[in-house]
């Protein structure tokens, strides 16, 4: 970089084409809401066989392109800006510096030297007479220049060493900040066909880590989330960022945004969906790098008279170089194949948007998927799953909450429901190990509490949304540990196959006298074993005795999961531990009818 190319740098056209950038990834992302959320949604609704089938499966391969469009953008827009932002700070320094030096009447070479004219006097000497100053960045040579200013008899020699100094300091941050930009810009580029793949994505991840690093600068000036703040404090601060240092923070930290409780479900939603994307496409493309596992994973030995089947030792050193990571990619690129699946599912049997609230497939994986927008439903339900639950199974959260949400629009067809499926913790992953401790629902107890917190900040709608708790088996216990520690932000609480949750009393559970439901089906074993392990007291009843939900002293109020009435209206029974979310069933029906308020048509057992 030298001094001509900085002074006459054009830092405006840079911001304008960041405007432009911003501007199509924009449109992209409104195209591709279109496409996703009402275009296919429509098709999916009205129209049935193999042809709609195709036409709505081209149209998502368009939306693909449209987001991958949006996201790339996006992080053009942002690195443009900044760089300006980087190389401003250096042009700045270099106008004042020139500046200073025309003022006194200086002149500065193309090389950044400084020719000062005679001036002063020298005692017993030559007179002072012109000469130049030649800026540098080296802390040594400065104090070195710096000392010989001190006797140099030409008083324009300090100030012209110091303009001097200051040019260099400008030309090096510019240069820096060239070289730190300039491959970053040539990575942010598409190959040159319509297919958005595994690998796209994964570049784009790449993409986006090369852009944080490069832009932690101008990341780092922008206003930063409050610290550990509450989900009302992470509201504030996003809505007093201007659309700029929103568009930065969603292209740079979707990581961020996508898990800060408070936020707008629409921002939270679009970047998780770019951390699921990215993720997806890093995943499936180090899956395919892998080598599949031996086929011949057994052979048998014979040790002493009797044979003995025994790992190969080809799929022994497979397993201790491969296993552990295969099994992760492998796992978690289900779960994400089931959130995807939803996504498409959106239109069909009435099927609203869905909206990704959280994701990570880190450890055992982290999800949050809503049916239907909370800011704007007037009914909200959280459900919060049990034991074994991880990316991998996260489906089956999935549909839970999407049969719920469409028994609700059974029961009140004019609904406005939200059904969230939260898996926001570290759910236990044995039931002999691991479910029998309660540390799993205390350390997920405060992250549930933000979350219903969370709904609250980010509602939008007229009025306060009517908003209810739902736990399966352990997941119960969580709920009750959330209500024990801290404020439950929850009108109703429904609990299912409860295994108990550490109180002994419904008046314990911080939701209005009343309000809290329990379903246990014929055959689910968990309540009465789970007792001993997760069962709250009450000082009436004396020390040693556990409570569960299904205990009639406990309080709460009993609902059927026996089938009920004949002909098209009849429901279904549930049994064992996994069918309270069985379609037409009575436990379900049930359910919609709390989410909805219809609390009179709720139904106890006989």
């Amino acid at each position: 970089m030298d001094i001509e190319t900085l002074k006459t740098l054009k830092l405006h056209e840079f911001e304008e084409a960041a405007s432009g950038y911003r501007s199509s990834s924009d449109m992209a992302s409104g195209a591709k809401d279109a496409l996703e959320q009402r275009i296919t949604a429509q098709m999916q609704k009205a129209l049935k066989g193999a042809a709609a089938e195709a036409a709505v499966g081209q149209l998502r391969e368009v939306a693909k392109d449209f987001h991958y469009v949006q996201v790339e953008c996006g992080l053009v827009a942002t690195a443009l800006k900044a760089f300006a932002a980087d190389m401003r700070p250096a042009q700045d320094k270099l106008t004042r510096a020139l500046s200073e030096a025309a003022e006194h009447k200086f002149t500065v070479g193309a090389d950044g030297a400084v020719s000062y004219p005679a001036a002063g006097k020298n005692p017993g000497g030559d007179p002072p007479g012109p000469s130049s100053a030649k800026g540098t960045t080296d802390e040594g040579a400065r104090r070195m220049y710096g000392q010989a200013a001190l006797f140099d008899p030409n008083p324009n020699y300090k100030i012209a060493q110091d303009i001097a100094n200051r040019i260099a300091e400008a030309l090096k941050e510019a240069t820096d900040a060239d070289h730190k930009w300039a491959p970053q810009l040539r990575k942010l580029k598409a190959d040159d066909d319509l297919v958005v793949s595994d690998g796209d994505w994964a570049d784009v991840a790449k993409d986006t880590e090369g852009v944080q690093a490069a832009g932690k600068h101008y990341l780092d000036s922008l206003p930063q989330p409050p610290k550990d703040g509450s989900p009302k404090a992470n509201a504030d601060w996003w809505k007093k960022l201007d659309p700029d240092q929103q568009a930065a923070w969603v292209a740079l930290h979707p990581d961020t945004l996508g898990g800060l409780d408070g936020l707008p479900a629409t921002v939270r939603d679009e970047a998780n969906r770019m951390v699921f994307d990215e993720r997806r496409g890093q995943y499936q493309t180090e899956l395919n790098g892998i080598p599949k596992p031996p086929a011949n994973e057994w052979t048998w030995i014979t040790a002493g008279s009797y044979p003995a089947k025994v790992h190969t030792d080809e799929w022994m050193e497979w397993e201790k170089k491969y296993g552990d990571r295969y099994r992760h990619l492998e796992s978690s690129l289900k779960g994400m194949g089931a959130i995807q699946n939803r996504f498409d599912q959106t239109g069909k049997e009435g099927l609203p948007e869905a909206y990704l609230l959280g994701f990570s497939p880190e450890g055992h994986g982290r999800a949050i998927l809503a049916n239907g927008n909370p800011d704007t439903a007037q009914h909200q339900a959280v459900y919060v799953p049990g034991t074994t639950s991880n990316l991998e199974g996260f489906g089956g959260s999935i549909d839970r909450m999407t049969e719920l949400w469409r028994t609700t629009h059974q029961v009140t067809p004019d609904a406005s429901v939200s059904t969230i499926a939260w898996l926001g913790y570290d759910a236990p992953q044995d039931i002999v190990k691991d479910a029998p401790f309660e540390h799993y629902a205390y350390d997920g107890a405060p992250a549930y509490r933000k979350f219903m917190d969370g709904l609250d900040a980010s509602y939008s709608a007229p009025g306060e949304p009517h908003r209810t708790a739902i736990g399966h088996s352990y997941g119960t216990t969580l709920i009750g540990a959330a209500a024990q520690k801290g404020d439950l932000n929850a009108d109703d609480v429904i609990f299912a196959g409860s295994p108990g949750v550490k109180v002994g009393s419904a008046d314990e559970m911080d939701v209005p006298k009343g309000h809290v439901w329990n379903e246990e089906a014929d055959g689910d074993k968990v309540p009465d074993i789970g007792r001993w392990g997760h069962g709250g007291s009450q000082w009436k009843m004396g020390g040693g005795v556990f409570l569960i939900p299904s205990d009639e002293v406990f309080g709460a109020n009993q609902m059927n999961t026996h089938p009920e009435g004949s002909g098209p209206t009849a429901t279904k029974g549930s049994h064992g531990h996994s069918e309270y979310w069985g379609r037409d069933t009575t436990a379900l029906k049930n359910q919609a009818l709390v989410v909805v308020g219809k609390y009179g048509n709720v139904t106890a057992p006989q």
